[in-house]
């Protein structure tokens, strides 16, 4: 077996081509369970079979709890992400950001403006070993490179289709 070993600098590399280009692309099907809803008592599964969670309404919404939710999914992808792209940005930069870590909180949460939901995140980074400085500049690099954080600032591509 291959050791791990992080990403190549490369991916921060400019991309200068006219229509988005896909990278990686993954599927996650979600089927409704025993309530015959994904989010109360669903189960997520990708395509390739690396994925494959019960779904469970937390307590705090009126659920059983016992099971994940898209709250801490969508967390634990954007907390990843940033730490990834933190990490890139030190290595390409020759620092060190051994011990670095990205805690992402995610709230589900009611939306004044039209009455229904949103979801806010807060990001809190550590970067031991950093002076503040560079420590601040290597996060707000990683606000501009990262995509969840893009997606987070700015939206996303997004089609919805009945098939």
């Amino acid at each position: 077996m291959k050791p791990l070993a992080p990403p190549p600098l490369s991916l921060l590399d400019k991309y200068t081509g006219q229509e988005i280009e896909p990278l990686y692309m993954t599927t996650v099907k979600v089927v409704g369970g025993e309530a015959g809803h994904g989010r109360a008592s669903g189960v997520a599964r990708s395509d390739d079979g690396n994925l494959d969670l019960p779904l469970r309404l937390p307590v705090e919404l009126g659920g059983p709890g016992g099971g994940t939710n898209p709250e801490q999914l969508f967390a634990a992808g954007f907390a990843a992400c940033f730490h990834g792209v933190v990490s890139l940005l030190a290595a390409k930069a020759n620092l060190s950001a051994a011990g670095a870590t990205v805690e992402a909180t995610v709230s589900f949460a009611r939306d004044p403006v039209d009455g229904m939901y949103l979801l806010t995140s807060v990001l809190k980074v550590c970067l031991p070993g950093l002076q503040q400085a560079r420590a601040e500049e290597l996060v707000r690099n990683a606000e501009r490179v990262c995509p969840y954080a893009k997606m987070a600032r700015e939206g996303m591509l997004n089609v919805v289709t009945l098939v």
